[in-house]
């Protein structure tokens, strides 16, 4: 049997990657392919409780380190039990966040290093690179203004954190598709979810080619 594709969507608060992620999944079953929707952290019922530790944290929450060795035991968990699978039974799987974003988020902005996140990552995931990353770029003013929409001044332990913890993980983004320009596709976001969805399809153009 044919491995299937997998496709991480990742990017900061606001920029659509969650839509976009539902959006790909939909136009490849549409297209009669076997696609599965998933996100991180989550996916399985293990990495769903540990994503409520993560974005509703107790006490004072959890540092930089703590947090990276949590989204390394839920990814471990949604890769062995929902993503390696779907993949050996030649599903497509499209994922809101990968482990793209812990070298962003945890590795970049919060201090720990990419060697650690990759380490952690070889470790609990073996790994698993997606086949195609697909990274949404959105202007700072656009997400301010989405965010404010969706989330009315409320949003969860890490969206909260402040605008230069942010820009940290925008900067990281950028550096990590600028090394793997191969393995990454960057997309402006700064569309209507329509628009957008059509940059992703011509983006995953060529992995469709294999499969047809």
């Amino acid at each position: 049997m044919t491995r299937g594709k997998f496709i991480a969507f990742e990017g900061g608060e606001g920029s659509g990657k969650s839509t976009q992620a539902r959006l790909l999944a939909e136009a490849l079953r549409a297209r009669g392919l076997a696609a599965d929707l998933t996100r991180e952290p989550g996916g399985t019922l293990g990495a769903e409780a540990i994503r409520q530790l993560l974005l509703a944290p107790p006490g004072e929450g959890w540092g930089a380190r703590a947090e990276a060795l949590l989204f390394a035991a839920a990814r471990s968990d949604h890769v062995e039990k929902a993503i390696r699978p779907a993949l050996s039974a030649g599903r497509w799987v499209s994922c809101d966040r990968f482990v793209d974003s812990s070298r962003a988020y945890q590795g970049g902005a919060g201090g720990v290093g990419d060697d650690a996140v990759r380490a952690l990552h070889r470790i609990g995931s073996d790994g698993l690179r997606p086949d195609l990353v697909i990274l949404i770029d959105v202007s700072p003013d656009e997400v301010a203004r989405r965010l404010a929409e969706r989330d009315g001044g409320a949003s969860d332990a890490i969206g909260g954190r402040g605008g230069e913890y942010h820009a940290a993980v925008a900067r990281a983004f950028a550096v990590l598709a600028s090394e793997d320009p191969s393995g990454f596709a960057v997309i402006d976001g700064n569309s209507d979810s329509e628009t957008v969805h059509a940059r992703v399809m011509s983006a995953i153009a060529p992995l469709l080619d294999d499969t047809a």
